[in-house]
């Protein structure tokens, strides 16, 4: 097996000894993307499209981190938590690990062409296609791309454009051998077409991007300029993404957050990409143009940006370059059941996706839709999707006479438009709906359906980990908890009431709710393995979050750990605790597993001397989980759905494939099988131990 390199440790200084910084944590968590596009295990184009993950994470990244850091800069606020040096220090040290990255990012982009060609899938570029494809390529210009451009000439004499930062951009530069002047102008991609177009060839397939068909017919955009020469080369740019509302009293939320979204559009570039090829008067121009700072903010890379359309890139009809298809099968309790309900109404079920059908989600939605006995039905969104079922069986609730309420999030980053759409919609069917406070935005994912039968109310109550998205569902793992046990279903209610009103006069004895008591809780958990382990009583820890960043609660990990306390963490992302440090850390062991599906699934066990803890939560553990965000986290109490969660635990723990070691160095050295171990691929085993269970019914 080929892997690809792990990377160089930092050599850094500024690397405090206790705490890991969280951006170059993220930088980590980003190059462990980079590596599946390395992964000659990986088919060709998932490769690529790996590629277009970590260009579309880096994009964020400096659209709201390092846009952060910017500003800190600016304001000479010198303190950066978890970090020795300055802010600025931090930057420059981030900009050398995103030079270091971008150099693997065209190794790796520049290996999959290669094989793509040896497969009989060629790369064409302006200069490499033929006369026949050529004719092939004008045909496709005139009638589905010209109409799109809109060229725009840069003088001196008018504003320079207001640029998108999503956009791809050609900066086009003409010139005039006998005059010896060059006139410069823009050219934006359009993108209601596909970024790639398919050609044929006597030896095969092949792609060529549009950005080289616009090269190609430069020529055709500026028929009336008779330059000598004219050049095209791409460039990107980021902007700070962050959101300012308005403190104006006389506006609503909705209008604040409107203008807002506007203002992002023309937030302070913080990053400019560029061909490191173009000619230096154009640079030059562009950098002045766009206020920035050359060799500060400026990255020279290759020939393309904007990798994250790749995310799309065509496989061109041949299974070996992509994943096998992978089809959800049903939960065993809902395979073949008539109502949903009825099973709910029995016992506890626990989803998992993508493994189980997010269908079950949106077909209990529609069942309590018709069902006489539902009375309203409550939800809390995050983040959806555009074309929602989920919210269209909302909308057949309404109709249906059902009182809906829908507690929608407008701060979720990149999804307000989305989600203010959604508003008004539901709005115009007759949901109630509601925002929550401008200063704390609602991550928690609840449904809690409210029916009556016999005269004795049922509530029957979803909590989870994830979006109810049926997009990202086929991609994230993710569980979600369906249970009418009253204890869980009587606090979602309340969670519901603190939404709707307000935060006080809430206590919580069985769910972990943030910010009310999820920072108590989970250090009274720890605490308790730490008093176990005092007393010579089993003690254990074993954590699945995204990121864990909270000092508070590091430092409660660091002293159950020097107490002899085995601590295992599946962190998917930024991991602020440095494992493996003498006397502090070193009964800590971190596994980060990055594979087909983004691991997204939170929950937690604790030893609780031999009748242990478990917990599934929407929370990492960031400041903003544990105390900004109303966050909720439930107890599991059945038994066969403890088993699930230790089964997976297990299997992931025991990941010889996907599993990279999280240490003090940030290597993201693979975990090797060792002795007799199996090699275990854990989101394969899920498939197939998914698959199993409903084959198992024998019907």
């Amino acid at each position: 097996m080929v892997k690809p390199q792990e990377a160089s440790p930092s050599k850094s200084k500024a690397h405090p000894a206790k705490y890991f910084n969280r951006e170059l944590s993220w930088l980590s968590f980003n190059d462990r993307v980079l590596q599946e596009a390395l992964d000659d295990q990986v088919p060709l184009v998932e490769r690529m499209r790996f590629l277009g993950i970590y260009s579309n994470n880096l994009d964020e990244f400096y659209r709201v981190r390092v846009a952060n850091i910017k500003r800190m800069i600016q304001v000479n606020d010198q303190k950066v938590d978890g970090y020795k040096g300055t802010a600025e220090e931090l930057y420059e040290e981030i900009r050398n690990v995103v030079i270091k990255q971008q150099r693997k990012f065209e190794h790796a982009y520049a290996s999959i062409l290669h094989k793509l060609k040896r497969k009989g899938v060629k790369h064409f570029d302006e200069t490499t296609v033929n006369e026949k494809q050529k004719i092939e390529l004008k045909n496709y210009f005139f009638s589905s791309v010209i109409h799109d451009i809109v060229p725009i000439l840069i003088d001196k004499k008018i504003p320079f454009p207001r640029l998108r930062d999503k956009a791809i951009y050609l900066a086009v530069r003409m010139e005039w051998d006998y005059k010896r002047k060059a006139r410069f102008a823009l050219i934006e991609v359009p993108n209601l077409v596909s970024r790639f177009y398919i050609l044929n060839s006597e030896t095969g397939k092949g792609v060529i991007l549009i950005d080289d068909i616009i090269r190609l017919h430069l020529a055709d955009i500026f028929p009336i300029f008779s330059f000598d020469t004219i050049e095209a080369f791409t460039f990107k740019f980021t902007r700070d993404a962050e959101l300012n509302l308005d403190d104006d009293v006389s506006m609503s939320f909705i209008e604040k957050m409107e203008k807002s979204i506007k203002q992002r559009k023309k937030g302070e570039p913080v990053r400019m990409v560029y061909d490191h090829r173009m000619p230096q008067d154009l640079l030059e121009m562009l950098i002045k143009s766009l206020n920035l700072t050359s060799g500060i903010n400026t990255i020279a890379g290759g020939k393309y940006h904007n990798f994250k359309d790749f995310m799309k890139f065509p496989d061109f009809g041949n299974t070996e370059f992509v994943y096998s298809p992978y089809k959800a099968v049903d939960h065993p309790l809902f395979h073949k059941q008539q109502s949903l309900i009825k099973v709910i109404l029995e016992k506890d079920v626990l989803m998992h996706y993508p493994y189980h059908r997010f269908d079950h989600v949106v077909d209990l939605l529609r069942e309590a839709a018709i069902d006489p006995k539902v009375s309203s039905i409550k939800i809390n969104i995050y983040r959806v999707a555009q074309n929602s079922q989920v919210m269209n069986a909302l909308v057949n609730a309404v109709r249906n006479g059902k009182d809906v309420t829908v507690v929608l999030e407008l701060q979720a980053r990149f999804d307000e438009e989305n989600n203010l759409f959604w508003s008004e919609r539901m709005k115009e069917e007759g949901a109630k709906v509601l925002y929550g406070p401008e200063d704390l935005k609602i991550h928690s994912k609840l449904i809690q359906i409210k029916r009556i039968s016999d005269k004795k109310e049922q509530l029957i109550t979803y909590v989870g980990t994830g979006n109810f998205n049926e997009r990202t569902a086929q991609v994230y793992t993710d569980m979600g908890l369906i249970t009418v046990n009253p204890k869980i279903a009587e606090e979602v209610h309340q969670v519901f009431q603190m939404m709707e009103h307000n935060l006080h006069n809430h206590h919580f004895k069985t769910l972990i709710v943030s910010p009310v008591n999820s920072r108590k809780k989970y250090a009274q958990l720890i605490t308790n393995e730490t008093k176990n382990a005092k007393k010579g009583l089993p003690a254990f820890i074993h954590m699945k979050i995204n990121n864990l960043v909270d000092s508070e609660m590091i430092d409660k990990l660091y002293e159950a750990s020097q107490n002899g306390v085995k601590i295992k963490l599946m962190i998917r992302g930024i991991c602020c605790l440095v494992p493996g440090i003498k006397g502090l850390s070193e009964n800590i062991e971190i596994h980060s597993v990055v594979d087909r599906f983004l691991e997204h699934t939170r929950f937690l066990i604790f030893g609780n001397n031999n009748k242990p803890l478990y917990f599934i939560t929407s929370a990492d553990w960031m400041e903003r989980n544990l105390d900004k965000r109303i966050e909720v986290g439930t107890p599991i109490f059945d038994k066969a759905l403890k088993d699930q969660i230790n089964l997976v635990f297990s299997m992931q723990w025991g990941d010889r494939e996907k599993a990279r070691i999280i240490d003090k160095y940030q290597k993201n050295a693979y975990k090797e099988a060792t002795g007799t171990e199996a090699i275990i691929r854990s989101q394969v085993e899920l498939q197939n131990y998914y698959r199993q269970l409903v084959e198992n019914l024998g019907y």
